[in-house]
């Protein structure tokens, strides 16, 4: 039983971090002039909340409950309130260095509960392939830099 709590504490530390992350996607999208990027924070919000369906499912499969939404710290995550900040500057670069910034604590996260060694297979998986689509992202905000 201590074992299926673990497992569900830490995807839900996980789920809290998507959460915040769709909102701070999404709040930068809402406030973004350029529409290549606003496509692509549309898109990486959209990505999140499937991640956070994804999570949810493994949590239940632990008969864990779900944290609702950012109960937990309710606020923020600070990486994420930086991109928030980085949108008011009117600079794009500013925008995709918070994004990857933002990526790079998440990656960072996922590795964390990744590499426990009680995780099911399954749920390793699940993890593995959110961690590469976050590492994704995180190169197309460098590349973005690098074009702009």
């Amino acid at each position: 039983m201590e074992f299926k709590k673990e497992i569900a504490n830490n995807l839900n530390q996980l789920l809290e971090k998507n959460y915040d992350a769709e909102k701070g996607y999404k709040d930068a999208a809402d406030k973004v002039q350029n529409t290549r990027m606003k496509q692509f924070l549309e898109e990486q919000a959209q990505l999140r909340y499937d991640f956070g369906h994804q999570i949810k499912s493994e949590i239940k499969a632990f008969d864990g409950e779900v944290d609702k939404g950012g109960s937990v710290k309710g606020s923020m995550h600070r990486a994420w309130m930086d991109l928030k900040s980085a949108v008011t500057s009117d600079k794009e670069e500013n925008v995709m260095e918070e994004v990857q910034r933002g990526e790079q604590s998440a990656i960072e996260e996922y590795n964390e509960v990744i590499n426990k060694s009680n995780l099911p297979a399954t749920t390793k998986d699940v993890l593995t392939q959110q961690r590469d689509k976050i590492q994704q992202a995180q190169q197309s905000a460098k590349n973005w830099e690098i074009v702009s």
